[in-house]
C-alpha cells in the first residue's frame, strides 16, 4: 500500500473515531432502576398503583423493561419487554392492555411509546427523563382493556 492511499485511510479512520460518540455521550439515561413516586403520579380513571419498580437494562442493542409492583387491588403486577427505538412492534407481557410496543426516540432523553392489544392501538405513552437523569415522567394516554378512557401522569424517581 503506498503512502498517501495509508495517510488517507488514516484520516479518514480519525474523523470516523472522532465522530462517533464516546461511551459517555451514548449513555442511555433510562438504563438503571426506577422508583414509582405514587405522590406525583395521577391516574384518571383511579385510583393508581400502590408501588411500582421499573428496572431498564441493555439486551444488546435492545432494552429490557421489567416492571414490578402492587396494583390498586393489592395484587401483584409484572410487565416485560425488550424492544430497539425503532417503531416497530415488539412483543410485551403482563400487561391486560397491550401485547405489543413499539418505541421512538426524539432525543437521548425522550421516548415515545405505542401500544397495541391484538392489532389495535391501546395508547401513547410520551416518557421523558429530567436533565438531571433523576425523574422519569410518563404521560399516557389511551383506552384501558374495560373500554374507559385513560390519562395518566406517571413519575417515577431514580434509585
Amino acid at each position: 500500500m503506498n503512502t498517501l492511499m495509508k495517510s488517507s485511510l488514516t484520516a479518514a479512520a480519525a474523523v470516523s473515531l472522532a465522530a462517533a460518540p464516546s461511551p459517555a455521550q451514548g449513555k442511555n439515561p433510562v438504563i438503571g432502576t426506577w422508583v414509582l413516586n405514587v405522590a406525583k403520579s395521577t391516574y384518571n380513571p383511579g385510583p393508581g398503583p400502590t408501588s411500582g419498580t421499573r428496572t431498564y437494562t441493555m439486551a444488546g442493542s435492545m432494552v429490557k423493561s421489567v416492571a414490578e409492583g402492587v396494583g390498586a387491588d393489592g395484587k401483584a403486577t409484572k410487565t416485560e419487554y425488550t424492544a430497539a427505538y425503532d417503531g416497530k412492534d415488539y412483543p410485551t407481557t403482563g400487561n391486560a392492555n397491550a401485547d405489543m410496543i413499539a418505541l421512538t426516540r426524539g432525543d437521548a432523553n425522550t421516548i415515545d411509546a405505542v401500544l397495541e392489544k391484538a392489532g389495535k392501538e391501546t395508547s401513547r405513552t410520551h416518557r421523558v427523563i429530567s436533565k438531571d437523569g433523576k425523574t422519569m415522567t410518563l404521560n399516557s394516554t389511551g383506552t384501558d382493556a374495560k373500554g374507559a378512557k385513560t390519562n395518566n401522569v406517571v413519575v417515577y424517581d431514580k434509585k
